[in-house]
C-alpha cells in the first residue's frame, strides 16, 4: 500500500460522517465558529464570528477556513481547520453573493464598498 492510498484510507475513516450531516462551506458566508481555549487547567468556549474570505484544503479531512472579523475598525483574520480538535461547531448565519473562490480584496475596501449582496 502506497503512502497516499495509506493516507486516504486514515482520513476517510477519521471523517466517516453520514452524508445528510456533511457541511458545506463556501466563500462569502457569514459564520460563528465555537472553539474550546484552554488556560492552565480551565477551559471554556470562545464565539468567533466573521466572513469566509477564502479555503485551502482539497479533501474534507485539511480543510482550513479563512475568518475575517472587524473589531473596532481593526481586521483580524483566524485560519480554522474545519476538523480540529478543539472547534466544537460552526454555525452558518448569512450567505452573501461573490463570484470568486477568494475574495481577499475585501481586506482593503471600507464603508459602502465593502457592501455584499445578502442571499435569502
Amino acid at each position: 500500500m502506497s503512502d497516499v492510498s495509506l493516507v486516504k484510507a486514515i482520513q476517510q475513516s477519521t471523517v466517516a460522517t453520514p452524508k445528510d450531516t456533511v457541511v458545506t462551506y463556501e466563500t462569502g458566508m457569514e459564520v460563528e465558529v465555537h472553539q474550546i481555549i484552554r488556560e492552565g487547567e480551565k477551559e471554556r468556549t470562545q464565539k468567533f464570528r466573521g466572513l469566509i474570505i477564502s479555503m485551502r484544503g482539497s479533501t474534507a479531512f485539511d480543510r482550513v477556513l479563512t475568518i475575517r472579523s472587524d473589531v473596532d475598525g481593526i481586521g483580524i483574520e483566524r485560519l480554522i481547520p474545519v476538523n480540529g480538535p478543539t472547534i466544537v461547531k460552526i454555525d452558518i448565519l448569512r450567505k452573501f453573493k461573490v463570484r470568486r473562490k477568494n475574495i481577499g480584496f475585501i481586506r482593503g475596501l471600507t464603508g459602502k464598498a465593502a457592501r455584499l449582496k445578502e442571499i435569502k
